[in-house]
């Protein structure tokens, strides 16, 4: 039951938590898991729930999803935040949740915001409570499940993937707001809205409360207007997350298919999220060695500058030399003989590792050993160990 000053609470939301969706017909984007063949859409007509890991980026519904499905399926929906509770409070939800269940056959749906900031022992506490099902777990978040949660829990979870939610779904979150507060936005200010959103619906939604808290009329917001209010757009980008490894990946690949534009496009994407020049260009660095080699040999000593630049004069006058470095990586020839070599040479001296040196190539300080052969080259003869004879390790 609301309380009388209901209102009071209300009244202060933020525009997000005001337009939350309450049922799945108000729900947008998703559409893989709650459209009308959705895995999730099928659990909630058959009241067959499982214990549920939301994963996806920020803004796409993973909180709206959880409470709608709690409501669907008439459950008791507790929420907790893994960044300010720990297994104390887990054993009080349980306990109530054990009571609701035995006196009063109420299922309880458990919503972990941020579970993978728990560790191994509060993530391992919940697991006699989902195989009893005196819980249904619904875990949200934003990093990779298979690096942050563990197996176990895991195991006895379905891992859904929330997509970030494209252009349409904004241009329709926003006209929803439109719609109910009789507000009118220039179009071009509506598709600057969508762009700096870029997927995130909490994001389209902070701007425009934004402009509505700055400006009495906004029908007469312009382009500019939101540029002056939004200093920055945070580029979605994490030097531990699952980004880092994605854009870095990304780099590699586009300078290793001579694609000039995409590379410089995604080391611009490190560069101006913050991350560490010299990182960067280690990178790069393995990559001249690795992927051009002695096809331009040019590449290593033009990358090796590029570093010493980074150490000399830092971000931001640095950057040039690193964009430098990446054109022509991604223009250059490309020769992985020299790894390759590298590889199964480790792999033979790994096989067999104290192979004989060939009497040949020995030194020979004595005359002794001179005697005995050491030394002593024949016409043809190898300079590998005997069982290697004939092996080539590197291939132009």
């Amino acid at each position: 039951m609301d309380s009388l000053f209901q209102n009071n609470l209300s009244q202060h939301q933020p525009l997000a938590e005001k337009l939350r969706p309450s049922n799945l017909s108000e729900f947008i984007g998703q559409e893989k898991i709650v459209g009308k063949d959705g895995a999730i859409r099928r659990m909630i007509d058959n009241d067959q729930l499982v214990s549920m890991i939301f994963w996806g980026p920020p803004g796409t519904g993973k909180t709206t999803l959880a409470k709608i499905i709690a409501e669907s399926t008439q459950a008791k929906f507790v929420t907790i935040s893994a960044v300010s509770s720990g297994v104390r409070e887990l054993r009080t939800i349980v306990e109530t949740a054990r009571n609701d269940k035995e006196l009063h056959s109420k299922k309880t749906i458990l919503f972990v915001d941020e579970i993978h900031r728990w560790n191994k022992s509060q993530q391992d506490a919940l697991l006699p409570h989902i195989e009893q099902g005196i819980v249904t777990l619904i875990g949200a978040t934003t990093e990779n499940p298979s690096f942050e949660l563990n197996n176990a829990l895991l195991s006895r979870s379905q891992v859904f993937v929330f997509e970030r939610l494209d252009k349409d779904n904004i241009r329709e979150i926003i006209s929803r707001v439109g719609s109910r507060h009789g507000m009118i936005l220039h179009s071009d200010v509506v598709e600057l809205i969508v762009n700096v959103a870029d997927g995130d619906a909490r994001v389209a939604l902070n701007t425009i409360e934004m402009l509505e808290s700055t400006y009495d009329d906004v029908s007469t917001v312009t382009v500019d207007d939101v540029h002056g209010i939004l200093e920055k757009v945070a580029l979605r980008y994490d030097k531990h997350d699952e980004q880092h490894y994605n854009i870095i990946s990304a780099l590699h690949k586009t300078m290793r298919a001579s694609d000039v534009n995409g590379a410089l496009y995604w080391c611009g994407r490190m560069l101006f999220a913050g991350e560490d020049p010299l990182y960067i260009m280690r990178r790069i660095i393995v990559f001249a060695s690795e992927d051009i080699g002695n096809a331009d040999p040019q590449a290593l000593q033009l990358c090796m500058a590029a570093q010493q630049t980074c150490h000399f004069l830092g971000m931001p006058e640095c950057q040039y030399a690193v964009f430098q470095a990446v054109a022509y990586c991604a223009n250059a020839p490309k020769s992985r003989a020299a790894y390759n070599a590298a590889k199964q040479v480790a792999q033979d001296i790994k096989d067999s590792p104290n192979d004989a040196v060939p009497m040949h190539l020995r030194n020979a300080p004595t005359q002794l050993m001179k005697d005995v052969g050491y030394g002593a080259q024949k016409k043809g003869e190898s300079n590998l160990p005997k069982h290697l004879e004939g092996r080539e390790y590197y291939q132009r």
